[in-house]
């Protein structure tokens, strides 16, 4: 698939999504890109703010089959990826495959599942594989997950580890919406006269596929690669940090400034593009000195001082 007619497609995916989720473009849009550079996105925020609709409408706009995972301290391993059964008429055990078998998994409240159930997606989001007694099955791809949690509720919960959270390519908060944004949903759900709401299928599993495939036509150039290699390197060298980005951040931070120029309709990525993505890519990555606490300073916040600190290249010098 060519370049525009990913732009063009993403446009109708994001129109679409934005006739039921109201005033959030930008954060569909960075979810779209995670979804086009083929990551899985951890939407973490205060309860009521739609995190679970926009999974459930991502997946309807993509043309994706979706489950989801309601995540419980009493949720097992097997009922993340399965198990297998004795089946008495055959006389042999048979893999039921388990909810991470689909397109698009959601994972709802992923910090309420113990690490033992947590580290079950761990297999299943790096390789998009399962391992069940020794056997390995494939997920079909497009294989995406998008997990949810609540930052303010602490009691019963299991802080997901680095490991894990190095797994998501990209950290999303939606945030509440403005006195006129929230009007607005009001006279939606009036006129809609029902809670259901459903968007048609835009795109195909096909077209995803095809639209992850052709970011790796847009241009990078060595000055781009360079500063997103010196933003990696300054969160290491940071005193207000005790653990940096790795080479996946730094990864995960350039594929989604290739997703973000595609969808502004270039074809290469501009200093801007990185800048746009740094914070969404690289904060949840980082570990604060633990004495900083006081000071209510967060790793997005490092980060901003880091991008206003690294020269960025010229504009010019990207294309």
């Amino acid at each position: 698939m060519k370049l525009d007619r990913v732009t063009e497609r993403s446009r109708e995916i994001l129109g679409s999504l934005a006739r039921v989720i109201v005033g959030k473009g930008d954060v569909l849009e960075r979810i779209l890109a995670g979804i086009l550079a083929s990551g899985h996105v951890l939407i973490e925020d205060y309860p009521g703010l739609a995190k679970t609709l926009i999974a459930r409408l991502f997946a309807q706009a993509l043309g994706l089959s979706f489950k989801r995972l309601q995540c419980t301290p009493d949720l097992l391993p097997a009922d993340v990826t399965g198990s297998f059964l004795f089946d008495q008429r055959q006389a042999r055990f048979e893999f039921r495959p388990g909810p991470v078998f689909t397109h698009l998994l959601l994972a709802d409240e992923i910090n309420r599942a113990t690490p033992k159930t947590q580290a079950a997606l761990l297999e299943a989001m790096q390789e998009a594989q399962v391992t069940v007694e020794g056997e390995s099955f494939r997920l079909e791809p497009p294989f995406l997950v998008i997990a949810t949690q609540n930052p303010i509720e602490l009691e019963g919960t299991y802080p997901l580890p680095e490991a894990q959270l190095d797994r998501f390519l990209i950290r999303v908060a939606v945030g509440y919406p403005s006195a006129e944004e929230e009007r607005q949903i009001l006279e939606r759900r009036r006129a809609r006269r029902q809670d259901e709401v459903e968007v048609d299928a835009v795109v195909s599993r096909e077209e995803v596929l095809a639209m992850q495939q052709a970011l790796e036509d847009v241009f990078v150039a060595d000055v781009i690669t360079q500063y997103v290699v010196d933003l990696a390197q300054a969160t290491r060298a940071d005193h207000r940090v005790t653990l940096g980005a790795s080479p996946r951040g730094a990864l995960a931070l350039l594929k989604l400034a290739r997703a973000g120029a595609v969808l502004r309709g270039r074809d290469f990525v501009t200093p801007d593009d990185v800048k746009a993505m740094a914070g969404p890519a690289l904060a949840h990555r980082l570990i604060l000195q633990p004495e900083l606490w006081v000071t209510k300073l967060s790793a997005a916040q490092v980060v901003d001082d880091l991008l206003s600190q690294v020269p960025a290249p010229k504009t010019e010098e990207s294309r």
